[in-house]
């Protein structure tokens, strides 16, 4: 193959980067049964909520979202088959409601690791308890509205479209 040709291809994958979607709901399931068998496991939430901001801080905006998350997969292969596939309400797609999703979120993260204590133990339950209840929460929207209905409200996808967002501000100054 001609260097040409190498180079070519190269951008192409830098242009559409492969999309995990169509496996990566394996996560989910990966990660609750792991958890479950030793709560250690559960520390990897926090791959979770760092790969969004990841690949928004180095200029690849929401692209977690629409081509690695789990949760997103998780939603997309499962919910379509029992969605009632109803409109999300118009007020929950708002971005103040977004926000305070996100403040609540975290607010009820650092509660949770508050009353737990320290140790990398509780910090592990903590994050287990905060995949769980956002897991249940994003399968009943799911279930109600659209199956990736969560995927417009998702606190760690609206953060790291503030930070898209903002990168697109400083360009443009």
């Amino acid at each position: 193959m001609s260097v040409e040709k190498k180079i070519k291809k190269i951008e192409t994958r830098k242009k559409n980067p492969k999309s995990w979607m169509k496996w990566s709901w394996a996560f989910v399931f990966l990660f609750f049964a792991l958890s479950f068998l030793n709560i250690r496991f559960a520390l990897a939430g926090f791959i979770c909520m760092a790969a969004p901001i990841t690949f928004a801080l180095s200029g690849r905006g929401k692209i977690h979202c629409s081509h690695y998350c789990p949760r997103g997969s998780f939603l997309g292969m499962f919910l379509e088959y029992i969605s009632l596939r109803k409109t999300l309400p118009a007020f929950m797609t708002t971005k103040a409601f977004k926000n305070l999703l996100l403040i609540f979120m975290f607010s009820a993260f650092g509660v949770t690791i508050y009353r737990m204590g320290a140790g990398y133990e509780n910090l592990a339950k903590a994050m287990y308890t905060m995949m769980l209840r956002s897991f249940f929460a994003s399968a009943l929207i799911g279930v109600i509205f659209m199956p990736r209905s969560w995927c417009k409200i998702c606190p760690m996808g609206h953060a790291a479209g503030l930070i898209r967002d903002r990168g697109n501000i400083k360009k443009g100054m």
